[in-house]
């Protein structure tokens, strides 16, 4: 099984914090490892870890990266989502011949170099128009993982109890 990643480029704290945090949550949700942040941002490491602590996984955030090297050096397949890129559909079966053993997945909160473009494997448009990356993620490994994402367990203190009206959580701490 391939071992996913994400690298966010252009995190900025004052401004992004809610969006970076979404685009963490739904990685782990849909079935990420991991997430890099090029911006170090230990608020944002804080929040996510106290997530996969009550919640469990094992994902894993960390800011502050060199991305560019990170980028360069990171043996496996890269997608880059971009509203530029081949449309999702049109991608998706020559990324799943491709895939190796880790995947790594770039978005951007900003203008995003045109090296990102060049250093990826694919550049993958999920519906070629302006829309959010925590919604171009979420499409992506939703249909990259052909809904095995959203099927995990991860054996948290906390678990969410699906039910057709209110809300319920299981607290094992109880």
């Amino acid at each position: 099984m391939t071992e996913i990643y994400i690298l966010r480029l252009g995190h900025r704290p004052e401004r992004d914090k809610r969006v970076t945090t979404h685009v963490a949550l739904t990685a782990r949700a849909f079935g990420a490892k991991g997430i890099y942040v090029s911006t170090l941002d230990e608020e944002l490491e804080r929040s996510v870890r106290s997530v996969v602590k009550r919640f469990g996984g094992d994902f894993t955030i960390t800011t502050g990266i060199k991305w560019r090297e990170f980028l360069r050096n990171f043996e496996g397949t890269r997608v880059h989502l971009t509203m530029y890129g081949t449309h999702i559909d049109d991608a998706l079966p020559k990324v799943r011949t491709a895939m190796t053993e880790k995947m790594l997945i770039v978005v951007g909160a900003e203008k995003v170099p045109p090296e990102v473009y060049q250093a990826a494997t694919f550049n993958i448009g999920v519906g070629n128009q302006p829309h959010s990356e925590v919604a171009a993620l979420a499409v992506f490994l939703d249909r990259l993982k052909e809904g095995a994402g959203l099927r995990t367990d991860f054996h948290g203190r906390m678990t969410v109890v699906p039910c057709e009206r209110g809300k319920k959580v299981v607290n094992d701490t109880e």
